[in-house]
């Protein structure tokens, strides 16, 4: 693997983090600059920071750990589009769209960090 970027669990986030900036971050209004979209922006940029930070930590147990801060991220998101829906600031659907790409990232998330549990620690 070249790098982080090959990973299906970096790319899902990806996908999700783009979802937010150039589909959610729109709708909202500007008075939310500060608030909302500021969190949902931080949290949805955290989700590939952490996979992209673990990665090149290169030991198997910091990179799970960095995976799991992702995918706690991934679940900020999803709190965020649930207020944003809640307060009427998106539609159902803008929000079930968001919800799928939240649930693929946490499931492919997962599957990686199973895989690198039990990865044969390189140090020992």
């Amino acid at each position: 693997m070249k790098d982080f970027r090959e990973l299906k669990c970096w790319q899902a986030c990806r996908e999700l983090q783009l979802f937010v900036v150039k589909k959610v971050v729109p709708l909202l209004p500007k008075e939310e600059k500060y608030r909302l979209v500021d969190q949902i922006v931080r949290a949805a940029r955290s989700t590939t920071a952490n996979i992209a930070e673990g990665y090149g930590r290169y030991h198997y147990l910091d990179n799970a750990k960095f995976c799991s801060n992702s995918r706690g991220s991934s679940y900020e998101v999803l709190d965020r589009l649930q207020a944003a829906r809640d307060e009427e600031l998106i539609s159902e659907e803008t929000f079930k769209e968001g919800e799928v790409l939240v649930w693929d990232a946490v499931k492919i998330t997962n599957g990686y960090m199973n895989y690198l549990k039990k990865a044969k620690d390189p140090n020992a």
